[in-house]
């Protein structure tokens, strides 16, 4: 009888344990314009893509950048039950980028929400410092469906900018003031484009914080064969991870990743000439299509039990 108490418990404990697991991610998804189009990287293929690889990861949770209002509701309505929080940072409503939080709606339950600029001035839209570009930084409260409001975590999702370097320390600087002010001890995601990579002074502003570990650094297994950007260039290889994920530190990070996926078009050369493989059965036919990547970052996931 103790045996069989004993194996109910360990089955238990493990459920809730996986209940417990979450799958978080960040990406970039490069804002539309004519100039990337003209180039062959076009928004209404590179959605479908990315759509089809979040919906076939299916994260509980991640936070986008360079989302453009037209992009969001491209997004929103290709993507498998998912909802989002966020403001456009240009006027705090719907111009200019979302720093967008989406998060499956069957999984978490949204408590709380607010949006802060990387600015002198937080409380509203406006350039900060020596930046470039309004930066806007989306946070939400969330709990799991299951799981009562006590065991809330907070999720932040930023953009800081990619000139100006007092722009990028200051702005570090008030996020991990905000985390402090907003989630009071509570567990903590942070996510984003930080235009900074694991050398820059400015990312150990969030690592020496006493908040945040890297995700990376914490990964029980690593699957990241390339740093996160790639310049619309998928031959291109750098060390550097600019795209990060942070926790807390009392969280479990199971497994991270920098997903590489691509996808192939052809062009007219491709089209009129048929290849046959190399040790491969001649009923195969092979093309030389273009092989191209859905954004100029490649997206972060993290497995990971707050």
């Amino acid at each position: 009888m103790k045996r069989c108490s004993l194996f109910i418990s360990l089955a238990l404990l493990a459920a809730l344990s996986l209940s417990a697991q979450m799958l978080v991610g960040s990406y970039n998804i490069r804002y539309k314009n004519s100039g990337d189009s003209v180039k062959g990287n076009v928004w209404e293929k590179r959605c479908q893509v990315i759509c089809d690889q979040v919906n076939f990861m299916s994260p509980d949770i991640f936070g986008t950048q360079e989302v453009l209002h037209g992009q969001l509701l491209d997004m929103l309505d290709r993507l498998d039950g998912y909802d989002y929080i966020g403001v456009g940072r240009d006027d705090g409503a719907k111009a200019g980028e979302y720093a967008a939080v989406l998060y499956k709606t069957d999984r978490l339950r949204l408590l709380d929400q607010g949006n802060f600029w990387l600015s002198e001035t937080p409380d509203r839209p406006g350039l900060g410092w020596d930046a470039a570009c309004v930066r806007v930084c989306s946070w939400g409260k969330f709990a799991r469906q299951t799981a009562s409001d006590d065991e809330a975590f907070y999720f932040f999702n930023l953009h800081m900018d990619h000139v100006g370097v007092t722009a990028r320390r200051e702005g570090a600087k008030l996020v991990v003031r905000k985390i402090r002010e907003i989630a009071q001890g509570a567990p903590v995601i942070v996510t984003g484009d930080f235009n900074v990579d694991q050398t820059d002074e400015i990312y150990s502003i969030f690592t020496q914080s006493g908040l945040l570990v890297d995700s990376y650094n914490a990964a029980r297994l690593r699957f990241a064969e390339n740093g996160t950007f790639n310049s619309f260039n998928p031959d291109l290889y750098t060390e550097s991870r600019i795209d990060h994920i942070f926790v807390s530190p009392g969280s479990r990070v199971d497994a991270y990743g920098v997903l590489t996926n691509g996808y192939w078009q052809p062009d007219e050369v491709s089209l009129a000439t048929t290849i046959k493989g190399h040790d491969a059965p001649q009923e195969i036919d092979f093309a030389r299509y273009i092989r191209r990547v859905p954004s100029d970052h490649y997206p972060v996931f993290v497995r990971l039990t707050l």
